[in-house]
């Protein structure tokens, strides 16, 4: 049981104490999570560090941080990329030809700018729709939970150092 507390202190607690001890408000912290959430689950490939870094100048969030959680979520990100597609295909009706696995491969056969459009362009569609639909919710349950305990963490920051002072 120590090496767990031991280990989520070291790696959680200790870093995220550091971040706010830094000058980022509780309230900042939690925008750059829920941001570099929907940012990394952005549904095109090769996109999300650059929508990472300019969703983070743009708000003035934590770089470092976003592009940790685009690194960490990438498993993710790919999971997400087939539910979005599978998801826009829904939102949109386009039940009648749903993209599999074997249009996948047969692209990257004969690559082209215009083979990729002809037979990504509406999953790219429906993935984007998908992502833009689900991006405000992912945004909320994670701003404000995380918020809630960001502010509970700074709180007990400030009464120990006031009781060590």
């Amino acid at each position: 049981m120590k090496n767990r507390d031991s280990f989520w202190r070291r790696r959680i607690l200790t870093p995220v104490i550091a971040l706010l001890k830094q000058g980022i408000t509780p309230d900042k912290l939690a925008q750059t999570l829920g941001a570099g959430f929907i940012c990394s689950m952005f549904p095109i490939l090769g996109t999300t560090s650059v929508l990472n870094l300019l969703i983070g100048v743009r708000l003035r969030l934590n770089h470092p941080l976003m592009q940790t959680m685009n690194q960490v979520l990438a498993p993710l990100h790919m999971v997400m990329i087939l539910a979005y597609i599978r998801m826009g295909e829904w939102v949109w009706g386009a039940h009648e030809d749903p993209l599999t696995v074997t249009d996948i491969v047969d692209i990257f056969k004969h690559p082209s700018w215009y083979d990729f459009f002809d037979h990504f362009g509406f999953a790219v569609l429906h993935a984007l729709t998908a992502w833009a639909l689900t991006a405000p919710v992912f945004f909320a349950a994670i701003y404000y939970p995380s918020r809630y305990l960001f502010f509970l963490l700074a709180a007990r920051r400030r009464n120990m150092s006031a009781a060590g002072t």
